[in-house]
């Protein structure tokens, strides 16, 4: 179950926090989004990705980044303008975007029998 979670460096790093609302029906969002992770893996910079979305279609996708000019390269990347503008025009009902500095990370819980 772990290998849905993002294996980050040691902080510090930048988070961006997508969350958004979905339209009714694909219209090719699932094809784009596979390649949007596939396209941000190969970006400079680029950590890793957790994503999950729920049943009514409220969903939520981190993409971890080295570095502010990391996020900025991957903002200005063509196909990820082309995917953005889809998103606004036909693909979502809402979207926030947060950027967060990661100052502390850590993980849980504990190995079964450590410090025993």
């Amino acid at each position: 179950m772990t290998e849905r979670f993002a294996n980050t460096p040691q902080p510090p790093y930048y988070a961006v926090i997508f969350s958004n609302q979905r339209t009714p029906g694909d219209e090719g969002y699932g094809a784009t989004a596979a390649r949007m992770e596939q396209l941000a893996r190969s970006q400079p910079g680029f950590l890793g990705i957790e994503s999950t979305r729920d049943e009514g279609g409220f969903g939520i996708t981190v993409s971890y980044w080295e570095s502010e000019a990391a996020i900025a390269a991957w903002r200005a990347q063509a196909e990820h303008s082309d995917a953005r503008r889809d998103g606004r025009e036909r693909w979502y009902e809402h979207f926030q975007v947060r950027v967060a500095k990661v100052e502390r990370a850590y993980a849980g819980p504990p190995a079964r029998g450590a410090g025993q």
